[in-house]
């Protein structure tokens, strides 16, 4: 892809899932790629594998070090690192809130605050942020994960919409299940609504590619998350009503 090849690319929370997988696919189209993840070790091993730079910490505070790492330009920016939040019925306490809102949306805040404005001065930049079908509906049994990966929606569109004309390209990547950690994460939640549709992190980054190439904002690996989003839009209480009655099947199964 033209558009990537020798292209400055930052991916954060690449150690493993899907940040692995799009560090993975930008480093065999031709870019150079830094591998950004807080366990410095599984960045090292990524990097290593890939012929990339590893620069670990977090991902919101390593725009300076990745720039330099990349000779003083960041052309992509995946803003791919999050947190999921512990499985439940019960209200999450106010830390669990603080740390979901700091990953999954102050990050990806502080991180175009860094890089807008020199993309802005040059023309171009491309901004990617790992959302989840979470942001466009809604994951029973996790309140913080699913409203800040609405946030995370939301800033990416508030870019897209502020910026576009000015050469900012950005896209939100929506998957539903992935075979990833955090998926295993989320237990009997995750088991019941995402595992039988679960795809490997590398359709994921097949998803972004395509839409980079259509110059295309939202990016949906599983396809059928755009039907639930109209139904969702269309009739809302239908929609909540058939939510509700996955949460009542989860209950009854145990959760």
């Amino acid at each position: 892809m033209d558009a990537v090849r020798d292209a400055g690319v930052v991916v954060t929370g690449a150690g493993a899932g899907i940040g692995a997988a799009l560090a993975r696919r930008f480093a065999a189209e031709g870019a150079r790629v830094v591998v950004n993840d807080l366990d410095a070790r599984k960045a090292g091993a990524v990097a290593d594998e890939i012929g990339a730079v590893a620069v670990p910490g977090d991902a919101s505070l390593i725009v300076e070090d990745a720039r330099e790492a990349l000779g003083g330009t960041v052309d992509i920016y995946c803003a791919n690192a999050g947190v999921g939040s512990p499985p439940g019925r019960d209200l999450p306490a106010d830390d669990v809130w603080a740390t979901a809102w700091d990953v999954n949306v102050m990050a990806h805040v502080r991180a175009a605050r860094a890089l807008v404005p020199a993309w802005l001065e040059r023309g171009s930049g491309r901004f990617v942020s790992t959302v989840s079908a979470a942001g466009l509906l809604t994951m029973i049994g996790e309140a913080p994960y699913s409203v800040t990966k609405h946030g995370a929606l939301a800033y990416a569109e508030w870019l897209a919409l502020t910026y576009r004309h000015r050469g900012l390209k950005v896209h939100a990547i929506c998957p539903q299940g992935v075979r990833t950690d955090m998926l295993t994460a989320t237990g009997s939640a995750g088991e019941l609504v995402l595992s039988s549709s679960a795809i490997e992190p590398e359709a994921v980054a097949d998803a972004l590619f395509e839409a980079m190439a259509e110059d295309r904002f939202l990016v949906l690996p599983h396809p059928e998350v755009a039907g639930y989003f109209r139904a969702r839009a269309g009739d809302p209480d239908r929609w909540l009503e058939s939510m509700n009655g996955i949460q009542r099947a989860w209950e009854a199964g145990g959760a």
